[in-house]
């Protein structure tokens, strides 16, 4: 023989016909490898964990996901946050309906904003920028964009008060190099 099969052409078919068969005889059949007390003691759980755990796990789960918008406005200092924030809060209570929208807002450039208040980022951005500068961690180049970014506020709207103080402190100061702390908050 030469490597080929020994069956002839027939035989490989009522071999083929009887192993067919062989796997169509029904089978004692099982909803799972245990049985008797031990699945309904798995069903138990299974069925406690479902009531439980589920819908708790579910709520978490749709609340972590309505606040996305929030946190993702409040990395990009969107000088609207606080209303994106209350648009995310509203959409918990109508079920997600509102929630596309205040995604879509978090991720809108404030082009709107930047033409009547001079800038396109909220006043915490510069209340942090300030503590850094104050705390000597701006290079030169930060240090020339805040104060160019005050002066196009003040010269669009009025500052509020903690934002005159830096702006005229920022304008008083010689520029440090970073890692240098302030004395006084004033250089």
């Amino acid at each position: 023989m030469t490597g080929h099969n020994s069956l002839s052409p027939g035989r490989r078919a009522a071999c083929g016909l009887a192993l067919l068969a062989l796997c169509l005889l029904p089978t004692a059949a099982s909803a799972s490898g245990h049985s008797g007390e031990t699945a309904d003691m798995i069903a138990t759980v299974l069925a406690w964990f479902i009531v439980c755990v589920m819908p708790i796990a579910g709520v978490v789960v749709f609340w972590k996901v309505h606040i996305l918008p929030e946190h993702i406005a409040e990395k990009r200092h969107h000088p609207q946050k606080d209303a994106i924030q209350v648009l995310c809060l509203l959409s918990l209570v109508f079920g997600g309906l509102l929630w596309p929208i205040a995604w879509l807002w978090a991720y809108v450039r404030p082009v709107s904003n930047y033409a009547v208040y001079g800038t396109e980022k909220h006043e915490d951005y510069f209340y942090e920028m300030d503590e850094k500068w104050r705390a000597g961690k701006l290079s030169a180049d930060e240090i020339e964009e805040l104060r160019d970014e005050l002066d196009d506020m003040a010269a669009k709207t009025r500052l509020p008060r903690k934002l005159k103080v830096l702006r005229k402190d920022l304008a008083a100061a010689q520029v440090k190099p970073a890692g240098t702390a302030l004395a006084g908050g004033t250089a």
